[in-house]
């Protein structure tokens, strides 16, 4: 059964997306980031969604875990929740 582990920060709008995307892009720590801004529970655990299997996110989040590489960011990914920065962690 396929898995992935993968972190995310989730904004209102894509502009505060990408000026994240920038910030991380330019040095800034992920975690601390997602502490600050991510509108997910999961911000005070650096964005840390932990392990899951296919099907179990959003079809956009999904298809962008499973598809993209590990440890590249990506984003804005828009949801019904709003608009996500992710880093998938690891995948097996």
């Amino acid at each position: 059964m396929a898995w992935a582990t993968a972190r995310h920060i989730l904004v209102s709008t894509a502009d505060e997306c990408n000026a994240l995307k920038a910030e991380i892009e330019n040095g800034a720590s992920f975690a601390e980031i997602a502490a600050e801004h991510s509108q997910c529970p999961s911000g005070r655990k650096g964005g840390d969604l932990g392990r899951f299997s296919p099907g179990q996110m959003v079809p956009e989040f999904d298809k962008a875990v499973f598809t993209g590489d590990v440890g590249v960011l990506y984003g804005p990914i828009k949801t019904q929740f709003g608009y996500h920065l992710l880093e998938v962690t690891s995948r097996g």
